[in-house]
């Protein structure tokens, strides 16, 4: 599996895995940052931080851009700046585990979505993981909410991170994945900046608000949605989705070893639900190197 990693979709599960768990560890030094500085304002430093050192690494990159390329990559950063920007201002009057429910049911859009536009058949194995994931999502975050217009937001988001899901899983093949990473990141890099200017751009005030820029610029957005990209050449949609509801399992995990949060057993029963759901989409992955039906 190690020599021919690039084509391996196990070795790409794992490796998107890893990448829940990063974003799960940063959500909480995310939180500190933003109570020191405007949401939208660090989501644009972050994204744009991220862009300059993809471009930095590789500036040939730029050079090998196509226009359709750059078409693709452009709209699919939209849809995942556009689902920054609906939760974020979601957020404002949706309390945090009740948006991180709702950002969640993008498991239960996803399959929708791919059935809509690319005409893709479900099977019943992986509607089982995708209802398992989304228990494990319900008992992990839910614990009473009514719905309004930061919900409704939120929804939005979902519905932005399933079109997002299902149009790079169908593009990301056909591109090269640094390159089609750094479109995407580019441009949510600009409306993340449109959405903050209206207020005036507010930098990190001070160097700890700038580590957690750097860190998450480097390993939430360049290295995270690097890895996305090319795991979603190899991996279908549905399952993709399914293995980013370990966001929140993670997230949970961290607050406790390291936040101090109580560990209580409806969170343990929402992680072995999504650990179940990981282990259904796991069993039907053949090893060949190539994509495979839903």
């Amino acid at each position: 599996m190690l020599r021919n990693w690039k084509y391996s979709p196990t070795f790409a599960l794992l490796a998107l895995v890893a990448v829940t768990a990063v974003w799960g560890w940063t959500f909480l030094i995310v939180k500190d940052a933003i109570s020191r500085m405007p949401v939208m304002d660090f989501l644009a430093v972050r994204f744009t931080v991220a862009t300059i050192l993809m471009v930095a690494l590789r500036p040939a990159s730029l050079r090998k851009i196509t226009r359709r390329e750059l078409w693709r990559g452009a709209l699919l950063g939209t849809m995942l700046g556009l689902a920054y920007i609906t939760q974020t201002y979601g957020l404002k009057s949706t309390p945090a585990a009740v948006s991180g429910f709702i950002t969640g049911m993008a498991v239960v859009f996803t399959p929708i979505v791919s059935r809509l536009l690319l005409k893709d058949a479900i099977s019943m194995k992986t509607w089982l993981a995708i209802a398992l994931a989304f228990i494990g999502l319900l008992l992990i975050s839910l614990h009473g909410w009514s719905f309004g217009f930061g919900e409704l937001l939120t929804l939005g988001c979902a519905l932005f991170l399933a079109f997002h899901i299902v149009s790079l899983g169908h593009w990301s093949s056909q591109h090269e994945p640094y390159t089609l990473a750094l479109i995407q990141i580019g441009a949510v890099a600009v409306l993340s900046l449109i959405a903050a200017a209206p207020g005036g751009i507010t930098l990190p005030p001070d160097k700890g608000v700038w580590g957690v820029v750097g860190i998450t610029a480097v390993l939430a957005t360049s290295l995270a949605f690097f890895v996305q990209t090319w795991a979603q050449s190899l991996l279908p949609s549905t399952h993709v989705a399914v293995v980013l509801t370990m966001e929140p399992v993670f997230a949970g995990i961290f607050a406790v070893v390291i936040g101090g949060e109580q560990l209580t057993l409806r969170t343990i029963a929402g992680a072995v639900c999504v650990l179940a759901a990981m282990f259904i989409i796991q069993l039907k992955f053949v090893p060949s190197g190539k994509k495979m039906r839903n």
